[in-house]
């Protein structure tokens, strides 16, 4: 099967802007909407697109991590983050506030939904990538069976 230039260039030339807008979506999404469910779900659609372009190939080739270690490692900081509070008096997911100086940049303030908000990012994104290698998979192993390597 052929590819098309112009799909090809247009999704590669769209990828990483909208891998930006997810992680602006995470960060921001404390004060504004967003977070990591809907950062996630962005960074779903650019993988989508790679997806689109070139098979799961494409994917793997852009983020070679394997999705069940994002999905986990998303999953233990989100746990971690709502289990922290109880170890210290408080309550099953309270947030707590942080801030400090730094040299250059200034006063950085942060709380503690942003790591919560970086494991959903992570499980979102490992639930994507572990969609497309179930998508990927059979038309692999049909590639395989036609060509009587298969079993």
């Amino acid at each position: 099967m052929r590819r098309s230039l112009i799909l090809d260039t247009s999704i590669r030339l769209v990828y990483h802007p909208v891998l930006v807008l997810s992680l602006y979506l995470l960060f921001a999404g404390h004060n504004q909407p967003g977070g990591g469910f809907v950062g996630g779900l962005v960074a779903g659609i650019a993988i989508a697109l790679r997806f689109i372009a070139g098979g799961i190939d494409e994917v793997r080739a852009a983020l070679p991590p394997q999705p069940w270690s994002l999905l986990g490692l998303g999953l233990l900081i989100a746990s971690v983050t709502a289990v922290v509070p109880l170890a210290f008096g408080g309550a099953l997911l309270e947030s707590g506030k942080v801030q400090w100086d730094a040299p250059i940049i200034g006063t950085i303030k942060t709380t503690s939904a942003l790591p919560f908000d970086v494991g959903v990012y992570l499980v979102v994104v490992g639930l994507v990538l572990m969609m497309f290698e179930a998508f990927g998979e059979p038309a692999a192993h049909a590639a395989l069976l036609e060509d009587g390597e298969g079993s």
